[in-house]
């Protein structure tokens, strides 16, 4: 008997197996009724049967083989995607959904070579049930991934939103102290509560922001028409102010005037900033750079210091990279290795561009942004 013709005739049996495995797969499977556990199995199970009895040209069977498989036009996801789905939404991990596929594969053949001791010219049909198999895995693992990741930056982004009220409150009290100037005692630890809320008030912006990149919407920026150089002239004031003992120097060439949104210009120069602090040489001079030229203007940060390996300037604007040695840097501590990723965001945002460059003599982060940038 053909196995397409087996896994329909036994398909009960099939199914039984499968449901028996599933129910190992605690806690995920505790509490879950016989049609949750079977979830999508015989439509899985339909999908590869009616596969197994379709011609296969070369470059398909090579193709499923890699779970690559075009996807159907008569329908929005397979039985193998939407059984990922249920599997994330239900509390299992990934290493649970591809134990289900492996127990599958092991059962279907078992129960097939045990029933009917297939003859050589049905071998084939092996190799072909294998090649389905990993079909429905790879697009169950893709959906199963999706779904994770989808889940996981909605958590990050309601956390961060709900954690916003009660911060404030906070960050209110302690200016409020702070102004009673109830001896120095009480000045002290209302300085304190002040400066952790403000960083707290940062990570939280960057975890905020990182969760809308995530999800595909993208850095919201709200433009108007402003001196870049009086901008950013502003922001190192404030970062003078925050990091005593550091000099910038400011470098202003050129028309300056351009339209974008002000307040996350100075958010991206504060991380480009706040990163030259962080791994430049701690007694050299930062220097910005803002340069108005025909239908751009630009800023370059510039710092010496170690030069950044190859192998780490080709991933420096990911998410949650950290430069070399940064376990051992002041205040890394407080950093979620997003802000070079934000910046980045920021200027795609306002359609321009960023890059880095590194060598023994100085690292050089260059912004490019249009002078009448497009809202995202």
């Amino acid at each position: 008997m053909r196995l397409a013709q087996f896994i329909s005739k036994e398909m009960e049996a099939i199914l039984a197996e499968w449901e028996s495995f599933a129910a190992t797969l605690l806690p995920a499977a505790q509490g879950l009724t016989s049609p949750e556990l079977r979830d999508h199995a015989q439509q899985i199970l339909d999908a590869i049967a009616k596969d197994l009895c379709t011609p296969q040209t070369r470059q398909a069977q090579l193709a499923k083989s890699h779970g690559r498989m075009p996807p159907m036009i008569d329908a929005p996801e397979t039985a193998a995607q939407t059984h990922a789905v249920l599997r994330a939404r239900g509390g299992f991990d990934i290493n649970q959904l591809t134990a289900e596929y492996r127990a599958l594969r092991a059962a279907v053949l078992r129960l097939w070579l045990d029933s009917c001791g297939p003859q050589t010219d049905e071998l084939d049909d092996v190799i072909r049930f294998n090649e389905a198999i990993d079909q429905a895995l790879t697009e169950s693992v893709n959906f199963f991934t999706a779904q994770v990741d989808q889940s996981r930056n909605l958590l990050l982004g309601m956390l961060g939103h709900d954690m916003r009220s009660p911060l404030q409150t906070i960050q209110v009290t302690a200016h409020h102290l702070a102004k009673l100037n109830d001896g120095q005692e009480v000045s002290t630890a209302a300085a304190r509560l002040i400066r952790s809320g403000a960083r707290m008030q940062a990570l939280l912006e960057d975890m905020l922001d990182f969760s809308r990149t995530r999800l595909g919407l993208g850095i919201r920026v709200t433009q108007t028409s402003v001196d870049l150089g009086a901008l950013v002239a502003d922001e190192l004031d404030q970062l003078r102010a925050a990091h005593a003992g550091r000099t910038v120097k400011l470098e202003i060439t050129g028309d300056t005037r351009t339209t974008c949104d002000g307040r996350r210009i100075q958010q991206m120069l504060g991380n480009l900033v706040g990163n030259a602090f962080k791994y430049g040489e701690p007694t050299a001079d930062v220097k910005v750079l803002v340069a108005g030229n025909g239908g751009e203007v630009s800023i370059e940060v510039v710092n010496r210091g170690p030069a950044i390996p190859p192998s780490a300037l080709h991933r420096i604007f990911e998410p949650l990279e950290r430069g070399p040695g940064a376990e051992g840097k002041p205040g890394e501590q407080d950093s979620l290795g997003l802000g070079l990723y934000i910046a980045q965001e920021i200027v795609r945002a306002h359609r321009g561009d960023i890059n880095a460059r590194s060598d023994q003599a100085e690292t050089v982060f260059t912004v490019r942004l249009p002078r009448h940038s497009a809202s995202a």
